[in-house]
C-alpha cells in the first residue's frame, strides 16, 4: 500500500477531528490573516491581523460550546449568511465541533429564498453578518417556526429585538460558550468524539440555473477526504500562503478550508472583490483559487491598457502574448510526449526577453510568489490559459460540483494541460457513459439531496456513481476534458447538434472586450448570440472613438461598438463549421448579473433566465428567417 493510499484510508473520522488534530499539531503557527481598520484612524486604511491555530482553536471551542449551551443537538442545522470573512470560518468550524451541521446561505440571496433555505433545512439557528442579513430572516419568521436563534457577526449599537427570535452577538455567544466550558471543560471534546464519518456536516444549496435550489447533503467524511486528498496530491503545502476571497457559501470555498486545515498553511481571508487588486501584493500568496471570469477580466484589463498606450508598447504586448502562448503550448505538448517540458532555444530566448519586458509586471500584480491558481465553476478559454501559463502564473483548472464536495479532478502545478480539468484526486473514480456523460464515484460524493429522494435517485445510481450532467472525455494519460453541459447542448432545426460553451469560449479568447456571451439556436435554423462588453475595457476604448461622456448603455448600443464586436464575430466564425457560425448578434445595454437572476452566485450563466429576459431581442434576430 502506498503512503498516499494509507493516508486516505486512515483519514480522520470527521472535519472536527481534522481540525482539533491540526490545533494540537501546530498550535503556535499562523492559521488566518484578516483585515481590520488601522489604528491611526486614516480613512480606508487597513492592516492585517493574525490568528494562530491555538487562538483559532480557543475561539472555535467557545463558539461550539455556545451552541451546545443553546441546546443544539447532533446534526441539527445552523445556517450561515455572510460574505467571506474569518468569522464565517470560525462559525462553520464551531458548528461542526458542536456536532451540528452548517447550512450555507449566499449573502446575495433574497429574503424569500433565504426563508426557503432556512425552512427546508430545518435550521434552528443562523449566523448573520449584519442587520441587513438579519432583516431578510426577520422578513419571513412566520415561515420559520423552528428557528430560535440569530447570531450577529457585526452589531452597530444595540442588538435588535425580534419577537420569537433570540438575537445575540458572536461575542456574546463566545462568552456563553466560555462559561459553559468552565462547568463542562470536556463538552466540546466529547461532542467531537461522538461524530462519525457519515454524520451530516454541511447542507449546501445548489444555486442552480432553474427552479428552487436543492440541499446537498455532505457528511463529515466528504470534508475529511477532501482535506487528505488535497494534501497527498501535493496541491497544498504547509508553507503555503493562500489568498481566499471566494464565497464560502459555495462548495469550492468549503473544500479549500478542508485542505488548509489538513496541511496547516496560512489563509488570508477577505471576500471583498473590489479589494483583490490591493490585497494581492499585500498578501503575496503562493496559491489562490478563483473563477475564470477573474482571469478573463485581468487579461482584458492588461490588453486594454496596452492598447490605450498604443504604438510600440501595444506591439510589444501583442508579441509577448503570442510568445507566452507558444511557449506554454510547446512546453505542454513536449511534456505530454516526453515527460520533459522543453522548448526550442530560439523560443526560450524570446520568452526570456518577453519576461523582462512584460511577464514580470504581471507576476508582480499577483504578489510575485504565485506558483499556481486553481480555477473552477466554468471553463477558461484555452488561449487565456496559455497566456497566463506562459507568463508564469499557471491557471490550474479543476472540476467538481456541489454534489462532489468540490474538486474531484484538478491540474497540478508540475503537470498541467491547458484545456483540461486535470486528473482525478486520489480515491475518486471517473467514467464516461455511453452517451458521453461524465460519471464520478468516491468518498467526496454527496449522500443525497435533502428531503428529495426521487431527485437523488435520478443522479445517484445503485453502484454509487454520480451522474454529473456534463459531457466529457478522458485521454490516455487520465486527463479529463469537459466539452459541454448535457442540458446545454441543443439541436438546430436542421438537425445539427451545437455545444454553445465551445463557441462562447472561442469568442472570449479572441475578443478582449467581452464580459459574457450566450449562444442561442435551439430549434432555430441558425445560431445567434447575446453579448455583453466589459465596462472597464470598453469605456477607455469609447474615449478613443469620440464617444467620451456617454454612458455604458449608450456605448454598448452604439454603431461603433457593434462594428467592433462584429469584427471579432467574423474572426471566430472563420474557425467554425457552417452550422456553428453566429449569423446575428446583439450587444446588450448592461452586463449580466446576480441581482437580475441571470448569473448564479458562482458566476455561471442561467441560460433560461437570460433567454426570458431578452426574448424580444432574440426574436428580432430571427425575424424573417425560414424556420424548418
Amino acid at each position: 500500500m502506498s503512503s498516499a493510499q494509507h493516508l486516505l484510508e486512515s483519514r480522520p473520522a470527521s472535519m472536527a477531528h481534522l481540525f482539533l488534530s491540526r490545533v494540537e499539531a501546530t498550535p503556535d503557527r499562523e492559521a488566518y490573516r484578516y483585515p481590520v481598520a488601522a489604528d491611526d484612524g486614516a480613512p480606508g486604511a487597513e492592516v492585517w491581523r493574525s490568528l494562530t491555530w491555538s487562538g483559532t482553536g480557543e475561539r472555535v471551542k467557545s463558539i461550539a460550546a455556545g451552541l451546545l449551551a443553546l441546546g443544539l443537538r447532533p446534526e441539527e442545522r445552523v445556517a450561515i449568511s455572510s460574505s467571506t470573512r474569518v468569522e464565517w470560518i470560525l462559525a462553520d468550524l464551531g458548528v461542526m465541533c458542536a456536532g451540528a451541521a452548517a447550512t450555507a446561505v449566499y449573502p446575495s440571496t433574497d429574503a424569500d429564498e433565504t426563508a426557503y433555505i432556512l425552512a427546508d433545512s430545518g435550521s434552528r439557528a443562523v449566523f448573520v453578518e449584519d442587520t441587513v442579513q438579519l432583516a431578510k430572516v426577520v422578513a419571513h419568521t412566520d415561515r420559520l417556526p423552528g428557528l430560535d436563534h440569530a447570531i450577529l457577526f457585526d452589531a452597530d449599537g444595540d442588538v435588535p429585538r425580534v419577537d420569537g427570535l433570540d438575537v445575540l452577538t458572536l461575542a456574546e455567544l463566545e462568552r456563553r460558550g466560555t462559561a459553559y466550558l468552565r462547568e463542562r471543560p470536556d463538552a466540546v471534546d466529547r461532542a467531537v468524539r461522538a461524530i462519525g464519518p457519515e454524520q451530516l456536516a454541511t447542507l449546501i444549496y445548489t444555486s442552480g440555473t432553474t427552479g428552487r435550489p436543492k440541499g446537498v447533503r455532505l457528511v463529515h467524511d466528504c470534508w475529511s477526504y477532501q482535506g487528505v486528498a488535497q494534501e497527498v496530491s501535493g496541491l497544498l503545502r504547509p508553507d503555503d500562503v493562500q489568498f481566499l476571497w471566494l464565497p464560502l457559501s459555495h462548495v469550492f470555498g468549503n473544500a479549500l478550508i478542508a485542505g488548509q486545515v489538513r496541511t496547516g498553511h496560512v489563509i488570508a481571508v477577505d471576500g471583498r472583490v473590489d479589494r483583490i487588486v490591493v490585497n494581492l501584493p499585500a498578501v503575496r500568496p503562493t496559491v489562490m483559487a478563483s473563477a475564470p471570469r477573474i482571469f478573463e477580466k485581468v487579461y482584458n484589463g492588461i490588453a486594454g491598457r496596452a492598447r490605450a498606450e498604443g504604438g510600440l508598447k501595444y506591439k510589444i504586448f501583442l508579441w509577448a502574448a503570442k510568445v507566452a502562448r507558444d511557449h506554454a503550448r510547446t512546453g505542454q505538448e513536449r511534456r505530454a510526449a516526453t515527460g520533459r517540458s522543453t522548448v526550442p532555444p530560439w523560443l526560450a530566448v524570446r520568452h526570456a526577453v518577453a519576461d523582462r519586458l512584460v511577464y514580470g509586471r504581471i507576476r508582480a500584480a499577483f504578489g510575485g510568489r504565485l506558483r499556481g491558481s486553481a480555477s473552477g465553476s466554468a471553463a477558461l478559454a484555452p488561449e487565456i490559459g496559455y497566456f497566463f501559463a506562459g507568463a508564469g502564473v499557471p491557471v490550474l483548472e479543476g472540476y467538481g460540483l456541489t454534489e462532489t464536495s468540490g474538486g474531484c479532478t484538478v491540474n497540478r502545478a508540475d503537470d498541467y494541460r491547458v484545456g483540461t480539468v486535470g486528473v482525478p484526486l486520489p480515491g475518486t473514480e471517473v467514467r464516461v457513459a455511453e452517451d458521453g456523460e461524465l460519471l464520478l464515484r468516491g468518498p467526496g460524493v454527496m449522500r443525497g439531496y435533502h428531503n428529495l429522494p426521487e431527485q437523488t435517485g435520478e443522479v445517484l445510481d445503485g453502484d454509487g456513481w454520480f451522474h454529473t450532467g456534463d459531457i466529457g472525455e478522458v485521454d490516455g494519460d487520465g486527463f479529463v476534458r469537459i466539452t459541454d453541459r448535457k442540458k446545454d447542448l441543443f439541436k438546430t432545426s436542421g438537425g445539427k447538434y451545437i455545444a454553445p460553451t465551445e463557441i462562447e469560449s472561442r469568442f472570449k479568447a479572441v475578443c478582449p472586450y467581452t464580459s459574457n456571451i450566450v449562444v442561442i439556436g435551439n430549434g432555430r435554423n441558425y445560431c445567434t448570440a447575446l453579448i455583453t462588453v466589459d465596462e472597464s475595457v470598453i469605456m477607455p476604448w469609447a474615449e478613443s472613438q469620440g464617444l467620451g461622456g456617454r454612458s455604458y448603455a449608450e456605448v454598448a448600443s452604439s454603431p461603433q461598438a457593434h462594428a467592433l464586436i462584429d469584427g471579432f464575430v467574423e474572426r471566430v466564425n472563420g474557425d467554425l463549421q457552417r452550422w456553428q457560425t453566429i449569423k446575428k448578434f446583439a450587444v446588450l445595454p448592461r452586463d449580466l448579473d446576480v441581482e437580475h437572476g441571470e448569473l448564479t452566485p458562482s458566476l455561471k450563466v442561467k441560460r433560461p433566465a437570460v433567454e426570458r429576459e431578452y426574448a424580444g431581442i432574440i426574436e428580432a434576430m430571427y425575424e424573417g428567417s425560414r424556420e424548418a
